[in-house]
């Protein structure tokens, strides 16, 4: 399991990563675009931005931690993350895989990140 804030952390740790707010709601963005949504509470969950077939890979090497937002931006990739169901290396792993997903080419080229469990 993991915190509100250790899944900030994990998302600020990226390249160029700031924290913002869409409709009251904390977001983590790169050079503008948002990759993540930050839940809270006691069962917070927070989202990533996936491709579908990410989405689909994360789901099936977690399925209790991992399930599509409702409605289209589920079915365009947006995943919601059970922070009380998720461990860290896994969680970072989706955190870098949405900071890939909208970080210009040339950025996502200096992360240089192997992942801990997602081939």
């Amino acid at each position: 399991a993991m915190t509100p804030a250790q899944f900030r952390r994990l998302a600020l740790a990226l390249p160029e990563a700031v924290q913002g707010e869409h409709m009251g709601t904390p977001d983590f963005r790169v050079r503008g675009r948002i990759f993540a949504t930050l839940g809270s509470g006691a069962n917070a969950r927070c989202v990533v931005k996936l491709a579908p077939g990410e989405q689909e890979m994360f789901m099936r090497v977690e399925p209790d931690a991992f399930e599509p937002v409702t409605g289209g931006w589920g079915r365009k990739g947006w995943t919601r993350v059970d922070l009380s169901r998720v461990e860290e290396p896994l969680a970072r792993d989706a955190l870098v895989t949405a900071w890939r997903n909208v970080a210009p080419k040339k950025l996502a080229a200096t992360l240089k990140y192997v992942g801990a469990g997602i081939e």
